[in-house]
């Protein structure tokens, strides 16, 4: 049975492909994680509701559950959005009862790394092990390859 979550949001994409080529790596299952109500086509009216709802701390409604009970380690993935995760990612980790489960969380960014990503993790995750995170900078996605098969390595993930 294959333990391995790979539950991540993607805006513009970016980070969809960096959770498909963990994907490959690794066999893990696939979920995207997608709000009931999609953001804005445009990018200027979304990233002014993502400012919104991040210094809020809203969470939305999420288009569809996710079973996490079969997986022991749960790889998440965000876009940076002002410093944190995603509104929908922190909807997914509130959602869930997390203890005994290693959440290794991964980020794609324009410049602002893994942020506060790591500690809004441990926050909303209480009783999991949060790992080292993993972020690569949206415009060098082609080139992250060795970076992600490092942590994965690193982490004891990947095809044996």
């Amino acid at each position: 049975m294959n333990k391995t979550l790979i539950a991540y949001f993607s805006y513009q994409g970016h980070t969809r492909q960096l959770a498909q080529h963990i994907q490959k790596a690794t066999d893990g299952t696939l979920f995207e994680i997608k709000p009931a109500q999609a953001y804005p086509d445009d990018y200027d009216t979304c990233e002014a509701q993502a400012k919104k709802e991040t210094r809020e701390g809203y969470q939305p409604e999420l288009a569809e559950k996710c079973d996490i009970a079969p997986y022991s380690t749960i790889l998440l993935g965000t876009p940076n959005w002002f410093n944190t995760m995603a509104p929908p990612v922190a909807a997914f980790l509130a959602a869930h009862d997390f203890t005994g489960k290693t959440i290794l969380p991964f980020c794609t960014n324009g410049g602002g790394g893994m942020g506060h990503i790591l500690k809004d993790v441990k926050k909303l995750a209480s009783g999991a092990a949060v790992g080292d995170g993993l972020e690569v900078y949206e415009g060098g996605l082609t080139a992250a390859g060795e970076k992600t098969a490092a942590w994965l390595k690193k982490n004891d993930l990947g095809r044996k």
